[in-house]
């Protein structure tokens, strides 16, 4: 590798046009060493999801006094709509049929709104040698990065990223053109390497979140090859499979978790995790238990919840 001091640039690129005839566009960070690897990085796919952006920002003024190989690619907010508006997911008004724009990768030029936002920003995933992708978890959710199932370089990132729990996703849609669905699968569907990350706390900027972020990206790109030196040494870490059954709502009303339970905590079957029940009159609703034994990688607490609504995540250990 040859390291070397790093030209910094930025460029707006476009994404779609809103009916007012305003653009819809994010800012692209290009940081150029010497040869090597390109890294695509981004957050802010949930507008809500707000420590991958603060941890870019703290890593921008890492890399712009760095010497590194090769290029790291950078959009801090990769969904400005659902960002202005303070949202999870893009408001409906812009695109009733895909709200979730981590639903619809790799895009589709011809399609809606999303889709076609995603399209546009898809060569910055096929152009890279990798890719990170950001996210923010509920208070009630396990710090974790997660990988394909079978992806063995995907896997070596997420071990370098250095959370303490690792979740391993399946792959279970049909394998045709036609796929629409995560970042992370579409970008190994393209063979690019990709890792989600849950740092903690949505809506709220945490500093011990930001700290993960900076740390995690920065061991990827000495993983990698294109930051010097050897990643940190990762912590004991907890590999979990994505295929326990999730717990849900049967009926809407109010949540209450059982006060001595909190992620990271291990369930049997049948463990009781919960109850909801109707605020109005105090009726039982439904004591919520777990379908399958595992690990609590998300839980909520103390939440209004929709019929259908997940209350319970549970991970199998391997």
């Amino acid at each position: 590798m040859e390291y070397e001091s790093v030209t910094h640039t930025t460029s707006d690129r476009r994404l779609g046009r809103l009916p007012s005839g305003s653009d819809v566009s994010v800012t692209v960070h290009r940081y150029v060493g010497g040869p090597g690897p390109t890294v695509y990085v981004q957050g802010a796919q949930h507008g809500i999801e707000l420590n991958g952006p603060a941890a870019l920002r703290r890593l921008h003024g890492r890399l712009i006094d760095a010497e590194i190989a090769g290029t790291v690619a950078v959009v801090p907010v990769v969904n400005p709509l659902a960002f202005d508006h303070r949202s999870y997911m893009t408001p409906a008004e812009y695109d009733v049929m895909n709200p979730n724009l981590n639903r619809v990768w790799p895009g589709d030029e011809g399609g809606s709104l999303q889709e076609r936002l995603a399209a546009r920003l898809w060569d910055l995933v096929t152009d890279a040698d990798a890719a990170v992708d950001l996210h923010t978890g509920t208070a009630d959710m396990l710090e974790h990065v997660r990988y394909q199932d079978g992806e063995s370089e995907a896997r070596t990132l997420a071990r370098a990223f250095g959370t303490e729990y690792l979740v391993v996703d399946s792959d279970e849609a049909p394998a045709d053109d036609e796929f629409r669905g995560t970042f992370r699968t579409a970008a190994a569907r393209a063979d690019v390497p990709a890792i989600t990350v849950e740092l903690s706390n949505s809506r709220t900027v945490t500093h011990s979140a930001i700290d993960t972020g900076v740390v995690g990206v920065e061991n990827v790109l000495r993983e990698l090859g294109v930051l010097p030196d050897d990643p940190a040494r990762p912590p004991d870490q907890t590999r979990l499979r994505n295929d326990g059954a999730t717990t849900v709502a049967a009926e809407s009303g109010l949540f209450e978790l059982r006060p001595d339970l909190g992620v990271g905590d291990h369930v049997e079957a049948g463990e009781t995790l919960g109850t909801v029940y109707s605020p109005s009159t105090f009726e039982r609703l439904q004591t919520a238990t777990a379908d399958d034994g595992g690990v609590a990688y998300s839980l909520a607490r103390e939440a209004v919840v929709v019929a259908g609504e997940r209350i319970a995540g549970i991970a199998t250990p391997v």
